[in-house]
């Protein structure tokens, strides 16, 4: 199996936030936190907990937003 984008999940501080997910959705963060526990060789965590880490993934990596994200923060300096 290719080695998984998550990583290990840090135990941080969270902000509650509430959304609905689409079935298979939820189907596929459960099945990405059995794959994230055999591969990692310990217990699987919640699939709420899989959000987090990949939201932030996503944004780190979308080139667009940072892009903008940049510019803006160089205008309020």
């Amino acid at each position: 199996m290719a080695k998984l984008r998550l990583g290990p999940i840090e135990d941080a501080k969270p902000v509650r936030l509430t959304v609905e997910l689409p079935a298979g959705l939820h189907r596929d963060l459960v099945a990405y936190r059995e794959a994230l526990g055999r591969e990692a060789g310990g217990e699987a965590v919640e699939p709420a907990k899989l959000v987090g880490p990949m939201l932030a993934r996503f944004i780190a990596s979308e080139r667009a937003f940072n892009r903008t994200r940049r510019l803006h923060q160089a205008n309020d300096a």
